[in-house]
């Protein structure tokens, strides 16, 4: 018949924009699913006693948090470490520092960056829930506490006061201690941090 030579013509081009369309979407569709697969160890909650969300420290809280341990001395631990990143940027400065973490795969990547910036020898990372370590050894302890960490602080002000030596300094960042009054303040909004000394602490409650 006239023009079933064109309609087929039609026909055919109409079958193979389908099919690519078909083939763009599923293309689309593995990429997204693949990029999903990389990046969910890094951001999905690592298998906490209360599941927490990575969420980096910003440029501005690692800087205060290295302001508040200007003139100390002697180990310090990340509780929490995420990516390692003030682990790193403390053994840079001279610390012996150690990062607890209980997502494996921000650990081994702590561990990468570590090695990347040459200070492997003076970090160490481990896999550990923090309610099955004791911190009586270090001296100076960084807590990042996102907002669902926040009702767990109690419970860790009062394990550390009970395992921390008298001279050790606890840095908090986000979320302040609930019954501990800081003897340092710095920084604004999120990137507030406050600096306990254990030693006042004491001294308060032994002298109340």
């Amino acid at each position: 018949m006239p023009g079933s030579g064109s309609r087929d013509a039609e026909d055919e081009a109409a079958g193979g924009r389908s099919a690519w369309g078909l083939l763009a979407a599923g293309g689309l569709g593995a990429g997204l699913l693949a990029l999903h697969a990389a990046a969910a160890p890094f951001v999905l909650p690592a298998l906490r006693r209360v599941c927490l969300p990575f969420v980096p420290a910003t440029a501005a809280q690692v800087e205060n948090v290295l302001r508040m341990l200007r003139g100390r001395r002697g180990s310090l631990v990340d509780i929490g470490s995420g990516d390692g990143r003030v682990v790193i940027a403390a053994a840079k400065r001279g610390f012996k520092a150690v990062g607890y973490e209980l997502n494996p795969w921000l650990v081994w990547y702590s561990r990468y960056r570590a090695w990347r910036d040459g200070v492997h020898q003076n970090t160490k990372f481990y896999i550990s829930d923090l309610w099955k370590v004791s911190f009586s050894h270090y001296t100076n302890v960084v807590v990042f506490g996102p907002l669902l960490f926040a009702p767990q602080m109690p419970l860790l002000e009062k394990k550390l006061e009970e395992e921390l030596q008298y001279n050790a300094r606890v840095i908090a960042c986000r979320f302040p201690f609930p019954c501990w009054v800081p003897d340092h303040t710095t920084g604004e909004g999120i990137d507030t941090v406050w600096a306990y000394d254990l030693k006042t602490s004491r001294d308060v409650k032994q002298n109340a």
